[in-house]
């Protein structure tokens, strides 16, 4: 595989088709960062396309005082804060809801699993309920659980992605942690009272 900074150079020399095998490298966790911020799938998908077409814009410009990883993620973290900054409005999408595309609408196919339809729920639940808890969390602790608990970037590549601090990286990621650990105590009290209430 050619590393990242070879195929940097290689845009900056004229070939800049070579700016696909990045976004093919990092397109999944682009996604994923910009999922997390803002918890729509069609938010994060508009997203991921924007950091890119920053960093393709920007490339020639990019000094490559860090890896380009940390850099599209800088980029990424930066296009959904301003999203977000701005108030938007985020739109739930059902799931019995056609696909648009280029050769028609068409039914969402969902993939099977050896799940029963049982566990498949409690794990969309569960996930639902832990992207929820994120969107809750104020900015600066949400971009560190983030980039932390779901990219599993280090401490070092955080303090890049957000200029600041590792010290900063590390006293954030443990508020962060407690809040969200606060938070789902909490609400493992409430249901114990809503179950004690239904008997």
């Amino acid at each position: 595989m050619v590393p990242d900074n070879i195929i940097v150079q290689q845009i900056k020399e004229g070939k800049t088709e070579s700016f696909e095998i990045l976004v093919e490298r990092y397109q999944k966790q682009v996604y994923n960062i910009a999922y997390r911020y803002t918890g729509s799938r069609d938010d994060a998908y508009d997203l991921s396309q924007e950091a890119f077409l920053k960093a393709y814009r920007g490339i020639k410009n990019f000094r490559q005082d860090s890896s380009f990883k940390t850099w599209i993620y800088h980029i990424t973290a930066n296009v959904c804060r301003d999203y977000l900054r701005k108030g938007r409005k985020f739109q739930e999408v059902s799931i019995d809801e056609p696909v648009h595309g280029n050769d028609g609408d068409m039914e969402k196919q969902l993939t099977a699993n050896s799940r029963g339809p049982d566990e498949a729920y409690e794990s969309k639940e569960l996930s639902e309920f832990i992207q929820s808890l994120i969107n809750d969390l104020q900015q600066e602790y949400k971009e560190i659980i983030v980039l932390r608990e779901m990219q599993q970037l280090s401490y070092e590549e955080i303090a890049n992605v957000l200029n600041c601090s590792i010290g900063t990286v590390k006293s954030r990621l443990n508020r962060a942690r407690k809040i969200l650990k606060d938070r789902i105590i909490v609400a493992g009290e409430q249901l114990k009272v809503e179950l004690r209430q239904t008997k």
